[in-house]
């Protein structure tokens, strides 16, 4: 609340204690029955009362048992005929509507009907009550307009409706309050502009309009209201770039608020010239440009909030304005996350304010180390520096700030252990360290931080035991140690986090058993402990997680049978228990009722379940099927032994052939340094998780920049223990060493030899795609710490369409022998700094056809690629078959015919049609922003059927909503050629169709379909109302 309506309402008890004394005075020995009492008042307030429902008794006096001046709430007159001048009602839980009699109050002075339930519009005739100076409604339920009316209301000093649900534009007639001081509108859902009239009240110190609608340009005239102290504008669509002599034309101000609207161009120097300012919130805007130094003027600056814009530091002239802000002495919030703030942190950070609580830098691209000066900001209670490239120690400067409540410190590339005297931050309520280096040990002194609740260490390399001691932290309700290299059982007692909601222990190497203790965790929500080496049973203790809702086992050494209460866990939604040694019957009920919820693939011994799980039928428990059972167990052994010695001899034999130094070195490009494996895991650290971007079918891809080179690349490093990766190394190798093409993801080198242990290592290196890969932009997650990007536009989506059908043509009929991709799909898109097309991954396919493209030579390589944008052709009796070998003969003969179907899978012969087809899936996605793959596909309907329901009439009801966000104002009844956005969806539909339909021969070819869409980019670019602008990269 602003200061002049504080002061009225602390003046308000003194006033209301004077009028009742003077009233004792002056009726107070007149016998009620002799009382003259003003009629028109009486009734006005029982006409009021009428209409309000009152559960609190707050009007439980008002009767005519009493004079009305004695009535709660009621202040009259000091003389007779005792006129009612003020009505202070505020917080009392009425409720109805405000009642229209109250106009006839014409003597009211202050009238406070806030914190209640009022509803209705607000009654035009309060505009009678002309000698009204307070009109407080706030914190209501009033709707509809405004009234003009209440312009009506001269001597208004002091208006306040703010937090309703009133509509509509502000009335330009408010304007006409010449004595208004104070004016609140804020939080209602007020839309159009803001009325030049407002700048006529000259006298208006508090102007309160944010959270709203309100749009356009705000007025110059606002701006020229020197009283102002208190403006308040945040939450809405107002934009244009603010008057560069701001700071002269409101030299009183206080508090200016202006955080997430469209605001532009840069920040003005000259409010460095308001010298009263405390606080200054400029974020979630658009401002351009470097920081003020003038700022440094503001010696009474509190709160500084610039996060969320475009602001730059690039070099120590621009970082000037840290040493300017030494000077705001009672500064204690800085926020300027978020923006494009990079090199190297000022050691001047350490010379900021004493007082200084909050200090926001995440999300920038700031590097090396942490300025040790920074320690000495010993206020500190929140320090954010995640999402930047920060390196090296925290040793030295975080002990220091004993303060601190939040250290988030998360996406950086910090290194070396962590200190146990860390442990000194007694504080602490949320440690936010993932996606880093760290190292070492967990230090088992961070137990003793027991206001922790959330911890959270994932993504690193820490290596040991989970301390048990983190029991000790009994309010924690998140505890990420995942994706790290912890070992061991669990020996933590979780029987003490009686909060505990999240619990992530996934991809380490945590053995032994489960702990019963586990099921004690009743408020636990999120369980994941999947890809670690757990064994034993599924614990019968989790019946008590009632709570749960996530449950991932997956990708561990669990057996027995699947708990039937799991079904009984009405709040489970997903249960991941695949890749394990699970057998037994699968319930129907519960969680298992829903198949895209439940994943239990990969354990062979389960049965039945919902049809849409297609698991095999469980058979009858037979004397014949005992030993049949019997004799499968005795089979599969043989089968293992035999198995075993193979592969022992074969181990062996590789050995003796292949362990012999050999080093070979491919360059792609002329100039490309040659790189051996121990530069490779130099730039990758060893191949860290921290620089870990993506994993794939035949291994991993990492970030790194080479020495050589000094450029950024992106290593895919092949698993050799996979099946085909060999080989899939090779096919990449040889297809893409010859082909040359600018929408092609270049390989800049590759990398054939024997690691430090004598093991073989193939490695290709690629240019580093900074924008990452379509899929992520299709698909984007809110949420979370960080900024999501902007969607694509028609017009970007269109262009990288045009440049992967120009690549896939080049492969398809320019190259010599045409080349199959076999793979195509949003992930294997990758974008450069200018949005560009690059496609990637020929690991699986780089299948060489015949020149006809009518027929693909077999391939052991050419896997069928990825569900979803597989051209059908493939019998899925296969599949079926396999399942019933599998339940009817011995497992000597199922795996024998399994492995045959397997090298069948593996063998499909590839044709250009297939890249044709995964093309037009491709589209659709781009243009539906669904996956195939999404679960309201499933059945006959697909997402190319879906689309073929839709087209053409109804297609605007399914294209992605940042597409439909471009064509607004579209009306269906003029569809046609007055809309360029329409016809170019119709177009790119109608290309992604005919690029898949059913038989393979019906299909267009990718040239044809190349030179499709390089017209309608054409016909698009020029004429459509959206223009070039959407080519430009989307902000952060």
């Amino acid at each position: 609340m602003c200061p002049s309506k504080q002061q009225a309402r602390l003046a308000i008890p003194v006033l209301t204690l004077l009028l009742l004394l003077l009233l004792c005075y002056g009726v107070g020995n007149v016998h009620c029955s002799t009382i003259r009492q003003n009629r028109i008042d009486l009734q006005a307030l029982l006409d009021f009362k009428q209409g309000v429902s009152d559960p609190s008794g707050a009007l439980s006096n008002w009767s005519s048992s009493s004079h009305f001046c004695r009535w709660n709430g009621v202040t009259c007159t000091r003389t007779r005929p005792y006129r009612l001048r003020w009505l202070n009602l505020t917080g009392q839980s009425l409720s109805g509507q405000i009642s229209s009699s109250l106009s006839n109050l014409t003597f009211l002075n202050f009238l406070d009907l806030s914190n209640n339930n009022f509803v209705g519009p607000l009654p035009p005739l309060l505009g009678r009550l002309r000698q009204l100076q307070f009109l407080w409604l706030e914190q209501n339920s009033l709707s509809g307009n405004i009234p003009d009316a209440l312009a009506n209301c001269s001597n208004l000093t002091s208006l306040d409706i703010s937090s309703n649900v009133l509509e509509g534009s502000i009335p330009p007639k408010l304007g006409t309050l010449a004595n208004l001081t104070y004016l609140s509108l804020h939080s209602n859902q007020l839309e159009g502009s803001i009325p030049g009239e407002l700048g006529q009240l000259v006298n208006l110190k508090s102007l309160l309009l944010n959270n709203n609608n309100l749009s356009g340009e705000v007025p110059h005239a606002i701006f020229s209201l020197s009283s102002l102290q208190y403006l308040y504008l945040h939450f809405n669509f107002l934009g244009k770039a603010l008057p560069s002599n701001i700071g002269e034309l409101l030299p009183n101000l206080i508090e200016f608020t202006l955080e997430n609207n469209t605001f532009e161009g840069p920040i003005p120097a000259s409010l460095g010239n308001a010298l009263g300012l405390q606080t200054l919130d400029l974020s979630s805007n658009n401002f351009t440009g470097k920081i003020p130094t003038s700022f440094g003027k503001l010696s009474n600056l509190t709160f500084l909030n610039l996060q969320l814009n475009r602001l730059i530091a690039r070099n120590n002239q621009d970082w000037e304005f840290f040493n300017a802000l030494r000077n705001c002495r009672y500064l204690r919030v800085l926020s300027l996350s978020y923006n494009d703030l990079q090199g190297s942190l000022p050691s001047s950070i350490g010379n900021l304010s004493s007082s200084l609580e909050t200090l926001l830098l995440g999300g920038n691209s700031l590097a090396g180390q942490v300025p040790q000066s920074i320690g000495k900001l010993s206020a500190l209670t929140t320090l954010g520096l995640g999402n930047n490239y920060f390196s090296g120690t925290i040793e030295g400067w975080v002990e220091n700030l004993r303060s601190l409540r939040v250290l988030n410190l998360r996406y950086n590339d910090f290194t070396g252990p962590i200190l146990s005297n860390i442990s000194n931050l007694t504080q602490l309520l949320y440690l936010y360290l993932d996606k880093n280096g760290f190292e070492g040990p967990i230090p088992a002194r961070l137990g003793n931080l027991q206001h922790l609740l959330e911890l959270n260490l994932s993504y690193n390399n820490f290596e040991g035991y989970i301390p048990p001691n983190f029991g000790n932290i009994q309010g924690l309700i998140l505890l990420d140690l995942s994706h790290n290299n912890l070992q061991g059982d669990i020996t933590l007692d979780i029987r003490k986090l009686k909060q505990l909601a999240d619990l992530r222990l996934s991809s380490n190497k945590i053995s032994g058993e489960i702990p019963e203790t586990f099921g004690e965790c009743q408020q636990l929500e999120n369980l994941q402990m999947n890809e670690n080496y757990l064994i034993g049973n599924i614990p019968t203790s989790f019946k008590g997680l009632l709570s749960l809702e996530t449950l991932n086992l997956s990708h561990n050494n669990l057996s027995g049978t699947i708990p039937t209460f799991l079904k009984d866990l009405s709040l489970l939604d997903k249960l991941d228990l695949s890749y394990n040694y699970l057998q037994g019957e699968i319930p129907t009920n519960g969680v298992f009722a829903n198949a895209t919820a439940v994943s239990l693939m990969n354990n062979w011994g389960l049965c039945g379940g919902v049809r849409d799980l297609h698991m095999p039928v469980c058979p009858a428990v037979t004397w014949g099927t005992k030993w049949k059972r019997h004799w499968i167990i005795i089979s599969t052994l043989v089968f293992a032994f035999i198995s075993l010695g193979m592969s022992i001899y074969i181990i062996f034999l590789g050995k003796k052939t292949s362990r012999r130094p050999y080093l070979l070195l491919l360059s792609f490009g002329k100039n490309f340094p040659r790189v051996s494996y121990n530069d490779i895991a130099q730039v990758t650290r060893n191949f860290s998780e921290s620089n870990l971007i993506g994993k794939g079918s035949y291994g991993s891809v990492y970030r790194g920049k080479l020495n050589q080179a000094k450029i950024q690349v992106a290593i895919k490093v092949f698993d050799l223990n996979i099946r085909f990766a060999d080989r899939s190394f090779v096919s990449e190798c040889e297809a893409l060493r010859t082909i040359r093409h600018r929408n092609l993801l270049p390989v800049l080198s590759a990398c054939s030899t024997i690691d430090n242990n004598g093991n073989e290592f193939k490695a290709l290196i690629y240019e580093f795609m900074a924008s990452g890969n379509l899929d992520t932009w299709l698909h984007q997650k809110h949420g979370g710490v960080g900024v999501a990007p902007k969607g694509l536009g028609l017009a970007q989506r269109i262009s990288i369409c045009v440049d992967v059908a120009d690549a896939l043509a080049y492969l398809h009929h320019d190259c010599g022998r045409p080349i199959v991709h076999c793979d195509l799909k949003p992930t294997n898109i990758l974008l450069d700094d200018d949005m560009n097309a690059h496609l990637g991954d020929f690991g699986i396919a780089s299948l060489v056809v015949d020149s006809t493209g009518q027929s693909g030579c077999s391939s052991s390589l050419a896997v069928t690629g990825t569900i979803g944008y597989i051209a059908p052709g493939i019998n899925p009796e296969c599949c079926h078959l396999i399942m019933y070998l599998y339940i009817n003969l011995s497992a000597m003969r199922t795996i024998i015919v399994f492995f045959y179907f397997l090298e069948y899978a593996q063998t499909v012969h590839a044709t250009t049609y297939g890249d044709v087809y995964s093309f037009g899936v491709v589209l659709l996605e781009m243009l539906i922003g669904k996956r195939p793959t999404d679960p309201m596909f499933e059945g006959e309907l697909s997402i190319i059927s879906f689309v073929e329901r839709k087209f053409p009439d109804q297609v605007l009801d399914i294209i992605d909503a940042h597409v439909q966000e471009e064509c607004k104002g579209f009306n269906k009844v003029t569809v046609g050629a007055e809309n360029e956005a329409y016809r170019c969806v119709l177009s790119l539909l109608q290309v992604a169709l005919a690029c898949t339909l059913r038989l393979p021969s019906e299909r267009m070819s990718l040239r044809e379909v190349a030179i499709n869409l390089h017209a309608i980019k054409k016909s698009y670019i020029l004429s459509c109302s959206c223009g070039s602008s959407h080519l430009t990269r989307p902000r952060k």
